[in-house]
């Protein structure tokens, strides 16, 4: 339940940000729990961008393959750029491209340095609108 409520939480910061740049948000009831929908989505200016959100303390964030396969057809069928958004304890928000995964045996994977490398925040995302 801890997992869960950190996730939550981090969800809503999520949307609140997105909210304060002024995106009509939705966050995606049951994500996490075999959904087919990304955690959040937002809109502005006729635009939407989906995120799929992750808060881990780990050397690397993992989604199984079946996740992201559904994650690129939800890419695909809405024309909205989704992205895997990694929180980072002291470090903020990271914004990953579904491309950028890297594909293992059982899941598409980044590592903490390479997510650090790529440096895609918050900022990044506001200004595609």
């Amino acid at each position: 339940m801890k997992r869960y409520s950190k996730g939550a939480r981090s969800e809503r910061e999520l949307l609140g940000i997105l909210e304060s740049n002024n995106f009509s948000v939705i966050r995606a009831a049951g994500s996490g729990v075999s959904s087919t929908s990304p955690d959040i989505v937002g809109i502005r200016n006729g635009k939407g961008v989906a995120f799929e959100c992750k808060a881990w303390e780990k050397s690397n964030v993992s989604i199984e393959i079946e996740k992201l396969e559904m994650l690129k057809k939800w890419q695909e069928n809405t024309g909205m750029e989704t992205m895997i958004a990694w929180r980072m304890n002291g470090k903020g928000w990271f914004f990953i491209k579904l491309e950028e995964m890297k594909k293992t045996k059982r899941s598409y994977t980044i590592t903490k340095n390479n997510a650090l490398a790529i440096s895609r925040k918050i900022e990044a995302i506001i200004g595609i609108f």
